[in-house]
């Protein structure tokens, strides 16, 4: 069975093919999963560049989607042939969130998704979205699914509000689509004319080059008649989060979810508590949130967006396009 692992130090470089012992029958309570796709994420990106330690010879990706080829005694939700999609805190059910780490997520604290077959707890999975291709399916387990809990779980959206998204990559191309299809306004933010024109393609209602408008708080405001959005998908960080809380409305919710600027910065707290806005941390979702989100694009009918995919031998030059920041949507591979 074929496989990728990470040997240290970490590094592109030290993303190796090897070949692993074919798991056999699932355990009582288990899937045996025929994985065909994965998709990259920014923390898998941190993982493999050795940003985030991870034990020498962890096989990496958070995301995997694939066939379920046996069941164990016991398993109840999945069948054989069902396509299932991975979850990314395969303990985490239901409820609030209790998990203040990664030390149970697939590809870091424990084996990913870079292989061709799996058994796992059949509570590790969901079912996949009708009509989805095993690609497309990869693409939920992170990116899909932080869209959705900032979207809908936390500070839930409504139909004519408006939200704001930075940047194109994946998470921010669901919450794009999520919110079109719940009935919101969308800005969207990019530094390329042609990934804006894209977005525009997708839903977006405004656009701004944030290289060009440097102060882009200001055109939100413009865009919202001086009230701000709704909701803020803030992706960036420390760089990009005083001029979310300036384009935010007062009251409203700035959903965090990414670092792409840097881990620590200076938050203006005196301007966030006069606007009373809701600053919320939050990291992907329970298997609860995922079912629930599945079956909302079973209504839906939506489809990712997928920038382009890699043979799992070519993994190391996946996650040189990812870091180059090129891509529009989501990065997969296929295994």
């Amino acid at each position: 069975m074929k496989a990728i692992i990470l040997r240290t130090p970490a590094g592109l470089e030290h993303l190796t093919r090897i070949n692993l012992a074919d798991p056999g029958a699932p355990a009582y309570g288990e899937i045996r999963v025929r994985i065909q796709a994965s998709s990259l994420n920014f923390h898998d990106l941190g993982v493999v560049l050795g940003r985030l330690p991870t034990e020498d010879g962890r096989i990496p990706m958070s995301d995997g989607a694939g066939v379920v080829e046996a069941v164990g005694e016991g398993v109840m939700d999945f069948g054989v042939g069902d396509s299932v999609v991975s979850t990314f805190f395969p303990s985490w059910l239901n409820g609030a969130p209790t998990i203040p780490d990664f030390s149970t997520t697939p590809g870091d604290g424990v084996d990913g998704y870079a292989r061709e077959t799996v058994n796992r707890p059949a509570h590790w999975f969901t079912l996949a979205p009708r009509g989805y291709s095993h690609l497309e399916a990869a693409t939920l387990t992170t990116a899909g699914l932080t869209a959705w809990r900032a979207l809908v779980v936390d500070h839930p959206l409504k139909a004519g509000d408006t939200v704001l998204v930075q940047g194109t990559g994946g998470v921010s191309m669901f919450a794009l689509q999520f919110a079109k299809q719940m009935g919101a306004v969308v800005i969207a933010t990019s530094s390329s004319d042609d990934k804006l024109e894209k977005a525009r393609e997708l839903g977006a209602d405004h656009l701004i080059n944030y290289k060009r408008d440097t102060d882009w708080a200001s055109k939100v405001l413009e865009f919202t008649s001086g009230r701000g959005v709704d909701k803020v998908i803030e992706v960036g960080g420390p760089d990009t989060l005083v001029q979310s809380i300036h384009s935010c409305r007062v009251g409203g919710h700035i959903a965090l979810i990414g670092v792409l600027t840097g881990i620590v910065g200076q938050v203006p707290t005196a301007e966030l508590m006069r606007r009373q806005q809701k600053l919320q941390g939050l990291i992907v979702g329970s298997r609860s949130h995922q079912i629930d989100m599945v079956r909302a694009i079973n209504v839906m009918g939506m489809k990712p967006v997928i920038d382009r995919t890699f043979a799992l031998d070519d993994i190391a030059e996946a996650f040189r396009h990812q870091a180059a920041g090129k891509h529009f949507g989501k990065v997969c591979l296929s295994i």
